[in-house]
């Protein structure tokens, strides 16, 4: 370990307790984007509470910026010293809703410290990576003034879509322009392994409604001969998959093969929590269903729940349909391909009603410039290990509008959000150690680009 790589070491663990305290703060902000759900002024809150810590942090101008869709972003900046890089930080306060908090066994808006980790909705996505961005700042800055540009982008919509920073980075791309972006919104394949995310999926939801019946109707007196709109839904939703259960979607490439660092299948089934006996519904390998190929969830149905049904045929059903994309697909044709597969396939002449959510583009990083190469420098004197590359199943069309709007622009992945974080999950968590870690390799990342 470097003299430089333990005096960071330092600063960042003797901060730690503090840091614990202040993520408790965020935390108990219940910042779901979702007015149907929270107040707004819960993600007003959060998002003052983050501007003002960056601010302390020496960020010199840090501001509220209301965007499209009525959430505020954290947008700050300290100009770089002359022939200095710019770096921007980038993560996000809003949180996904908690779900069933009988599921919790803590309160989800509470921090609670249980087996070595911290439990609460948002510890690791995304405001354990908020509290990386703090630390590594604050031990930076105690040597002096940042040896380089910093700006500061901190989003409040993301899990509802992020349509908001989008529009905002496509009309006012001079907030965004930075030499390297450094995403805080991924994570290690593992604790204390060191990953780079090189690409993620893109996403194309669609929501089926399916109606067949003016009205419920006795299932003994018609039963057999009209047409259940649930079994019609039902059978849809079943081309969807072949036999083995992988995804098929007409024009959609499903045999495409992942060429980078593979997923071991006895740990994936840990992560996901795969019961005892229960298979793969895939044919590849596990890195090529995750990464590499398109993936079909049903993420709900309304239909008639189990208590309470009557002997009646369902006249009406409905689905919502989450697609991921692979890079290399584009997003919305890859939504037009399965809006074409369900209205070819709907049975007996169901009627058919396809509503399209927007869609988010897939990512592949470019791995090759001078910031990779500090990055994972940095990683690898933090960790004292080497640093793996690994896809993300999941969706952040932010990258892909950054692509755009900052073309020269490096774009990273990294963040606190391991397997064992269960993200948008009940008992969310994240590993302390991950969040000091990561905060030391990047407050080394932004000394060694300042020179």
């Amino acid at each position: 370990m470097t003299d430089l790589t333990q005096r960071y070491r330092d600063r960042i663990r003797d901060a730690m307790p503090a840091a614990r305290d202040e993520l408790a703060t965020l935390v108990a902000f219940r910042s779901v984007a979702d007015p149907r759900q929270f107040p707004v002024a819960e993600c007003i809150g959060a998002a003052t509470w983050v501007r003002d810590a960056f601010a302390d942090a020496g960020i010199d101008r840090v501001e509220l910026v209301e965007t499209c869709d009525g959430s505020r972003a954290v947008i700050g900046h300290s100009p770089a010293p002359e022939g200095a890089p710019t770096v921007l930080l980038y993560s996000h306060y809003d949180v996904q809703p908690p779900g069933n908090e009988d599921l919790w066994h803590s309160p989800p808006f509470v921090l609670t410290d249980r087996d070595d980790r911290w439990y609460g909705r948002g510890a690791a996505d995304c405001k354990g990576n908020i509290m990386m961005h703090l630390l590594a700042l604050r031990a930076l800055r105690a040597d002096g003034p940042f040896p380089v540009g910093v700006r500061i982008v901190v989003e409040g919509s993301e899990e509802m879509g992020g349509e908001g920073l989008e529009q905002l980075v496509a009309e006012h791309p001079e907030l965004f322009d930075a030499d390297l972006i450094v995403i805080g919104d991924s994570g290690n394949a593992e604790v204390g392994h060191p990953t780079l995310t090189t690409t993620l999926r893109g996403i194309a939801n669609v929501v089926v409604h399916v109606e067949t019946l003016a009205g419920e109707i006795h299932s003994g007196m018609y039963g057999g001969g009209a047409p259940d709109a649930l079994a019609a839904l039902v059978h849809l939703l079943g081309t969807l998959r072949d036999d083995h259960g992988n995804t098929v979607v007409d024009g959609l490439d499903s045999t495409a093969t992942w060429n980078g660092v593979p997923y071991p299948e006895d740990r994936f089934r840990i992560d996901a929590g795969i019961l005892d006996g229960v298979g793969l519904p895939t044919t590849g390998a596990v890195a090529d269903a995750v990464w590499a190929r398109p993936a079909l969830t049903v993420l709900g149905i309304d239909a008639p729940p189990v208590v309470g049904s009557a002997a009646a045929i369902c006249p009406r059903a409905s689905a919502r349909l989450n697609l991921r994309v692979p890079p290399g697909v584009d997003a919305t044709a890859a939504q037009d391909a399965l809006v074409a597969h369900l209205e070819a396939r709907v049975p007996w002449g169901a009627h058919l009603r396809i509503d399209r959510e927007p869609v988010g583009e897939p990512f592949r990083a470019a791995t090759d410039g001078p910031g990779y190469a500090a990055l994972r420098a940095a990683l690898e004197s933090a960790y004292g290990r080497a640093v793996g590359t690994a896809g993300q199943g999941g969706s952040i069309p932010l990258c892909t509008a950054l692509q755009r709007a900052v073309p020269g622009a490096e774009i990273a992945l990294i963040g606190v959000e391991e397997p064992r974080c269960v993200i948008h999950a009940p008992d969310e968590s994240v590993d302390p150690t991950e969040i000091e870690n990561l905060a030391v390799a990047e407050a080394l990342l932004l000394r060694s680009l300042g020179g």
